[in-house]
């Protein structure tokens, strides 16, 4: 397993969840109102000169599912090249 980690604009929101639940995610925790600085879109600081913010999804994902998850992201930074979709795969352990 692997924990995937996604950081997308808020505005993308409603995309980013459907293109997962389309590639078969049923489970993930997210974080609101993230800010940040990129390298792919303006800063998002929440800020009256910086205005936007970022949202964080995390999704413990099995090995199989991630070519899926993978494909499904690359096709959404295409289709929303500003969105500032990124993604990265961590080692994961489970715990408990």
């Amino acid at each position: 397993m692997k924990m995937c980690l996604i950081i997308y604009g808020e505005a993308a929101d409603e995309y980013v969840i459907a293109a997962l639940k389309e590639a078969g995610v049923r489970a993930y925790t997210k974080m609101v109102e993230a800010r940040g600085e990129g390298t792919e879109t303006e800063p998002k600081l929440g800020t009256h000169f910086w205005p936007g913010k970022n949202n964080v999804l995390f999704m413990a994902v099995a090995d199989e599912e991630i070519p899926r998850i993978r494909e499904r992201i690359r096709e959404l930074k295409q289709d929303h090249p500003r969105a500032g979709v990124r993604s990265f795969l961590l080692p994961m352990e489970e715990t408990v």
